[in-house]
């Protein structure tokens, strides 16, 4: 199968290769991996909350998105890196792993309720009178980013369990 043949591939890369040999390199990428995620999780639930209308009622949506939002996307970097990195020492066995195909699925949901929050429903935040609630639809997005943050951890967490 082609795809089983490029995951060997990947697998015999040098990087690969000394990430799944050392005894230490390993531990280190997924440190950096977890505290990343917490950052990524942390400050889109900063963001999520207020939407929901929880925390932060006072605040603007888009001061406080301004505010957490490259926090956000220097860690999610981190974050993508790192699991890359991890990814390459035991690529066969993560991609016929069903919780790590379920935290991919749960990604790309992620991805879709971001990338449709911030082109669609984010367009009218300066409008959202403070401290009212925000509009039904900004708040299913926070409620749907947070529910599907939750799960991708879940699955992270549960990957290291089967594999």
């Amino acid at each position: 199968m082609i795809l089983d043949s490029t995951l060997r591939a990947i697998e015999a890369l040098p990087l690969a290769q000394s990430i799944s040999e050392s005894p230490w390199l390993f531990p280190i990428i997924e440190t950096v991996h977890v505290f990343a995620i917490t950052v990524v999780v942390g400050s889109i639930g900063m963001l999520d909350l207020r939407l929901l209308g929880v925390r932060s009622r006072d605040r603007p949506v888009g001061e406080l998105a301004a505010e957490v939002l490259p926090w956000t996307w220097v860690a999610f970097f981190l974050a993508l890196c790192s699991g890359a990195l991890l990814f390459t020492s035991h690529a066969t066995k993560y991609a016929h792993n069903g919780p790590f195909q379920l935290k991919m699925l749960l990604l790309v949901l992620a991805g879709v309720n971001m990338a449709s929050f911030h082109l669609i429903t984010f367009r009218g935040a300066d409008k959202w009178a403070v401290p009212e609630m925000t509009p039904k639809h900004a708040r299913v997005a926070g409620g749907a980013s947070l529910l599907l943050w939750t799960l991708i951890v879940f699955c992270g967490r549960w990957i290291g369990f089967t594999t």
